[in-house]
């Protein structure tokens, strides 16, 4: 049997919600209970930051105290992947050297949003901010949220920079991403439905929604699949099916879902988000609620 893939920032990842107190701002407390309650269910490794942690509305300062508690909650050993992605080079370059500093060992650089620059202006982007990070990188490609997909050919460009070790691949091609792997990246699933496919092209990992409230389950399947007991692996997929349609069929899901199920299991008190999302309403709490239920998490 072949040995599993090396997977450099942990197998079972979770990008991580940020709870959020009444009067808008960040709730450290429950940053840190989220993040033990992870460590506490299957996970290896955590994201902060990431779109489930509300990047696109929360502040440089705010993304640094968040860094800083989880850190503190979960002690040295745990790996820390920080969210550093912005549509401004400027910005991510902040957010990089932030991320050294408190402690981050890794960043998460999705390709910018909105402006949808070519491979040349993607390249450009990523060479600086690699180079203001000092850490490991793992590249982001969802273009679903960003509007644009990594290019072939700029792997090929990134492969050959020493910290650029990960993607995150939420482009659901699986042939795409056994070529990934081949060509040396440790490659994660950036969507929970396609883990087991993406561990059968050679995926190391998962950078996950639903590990929210499933961290326990999803890790014992990646387990079980590097292991070689795919018939074991697949009946735990089968069994959380139910949970991943709940968590990934609301619109906006991610922090929208992660928080409501933190919520169903006692973890938050509450399912806020900033605005321009909203929280989910008690008809889509309830149906939340039967997908987790359906698959044995409540």
């Amino acid at each position: 049997m072949t040995s599993a893939p090396v997977a450099p920032f942990g197998r079972m990842l979770t990008a991580m919600a940020t709870p959020f107190l009444e009067d808008g701002s960040v709730d450290l407390d429950g940053v840190q209970r989220v993040a033990k309650h992870l460590l506490g269910h299957g996970h290896d490794g955590l994201v902060v930051s990431g779109t489930t942690g509300e990047s696109p509305t929360t502040t440089t300062d705010e993304d640094g105290e968040v860094l800083a508690a989880v850190r503190d909650a979960v002690g040295p050993d745990v790996p820390i992947v920080a969210g550093v992605g912005t549509n401004d080079t400027r910005t991510s370059l902040v957010l990089a050297k932030q991320a050294r500093e408190k402690g981050a060992d890794g960043v998460l650089l999705v390709s910018p949003y909105y402006n949808k620059p070519g491979q040349r202006g993607m390249l450009h982007h990523f060479r600086q901010v690699v180079d203001a990070a000092e850490l490991p990188v793992m590249l982001y490609d969802v273009p679903g949220r960003t509007g644009s997909t990594i290019g072939l050919e700029t792997y090929e460009e990134t492969l050959g920079w020493e910290q650029v070790v990960a993607v995150k691949d939420a482009v659901g091609d699986m042939p795409r991403a056994a070529r990934l792997a081949q060509m040396g990246y440790a490659v994660y699933s950036g969507d929970d439905v396609n883990t087991l496919g993406f561990l059968a092209h050679g995926a190391c990992g998962l950078v996950s929604v639903v590990g929210h409230v499933a961290g326990t389950e999803i890790a014992s399947m990646i387990e079980r699949f590097l292991a070689g007991d795919h018939a074991a692996a697949l009946a735990t997929y089968q069994r959380l099916l139910p949970a991943f349609e709940a968590v990934m069929g609301v619109a906006n899901y991610g922090a929208t879902t992660a928080k409501g199920g933190l919520e169903l299991l006692g973890v938050l008190d509450n399912r806020r988000v900033r605005s321009p999302l909203v929280p989910l309403d008690d008809e889509e709490l309830a149906a939340l609620r039967t997908g987790l239920e359906a698959a044995g998490l409540l």
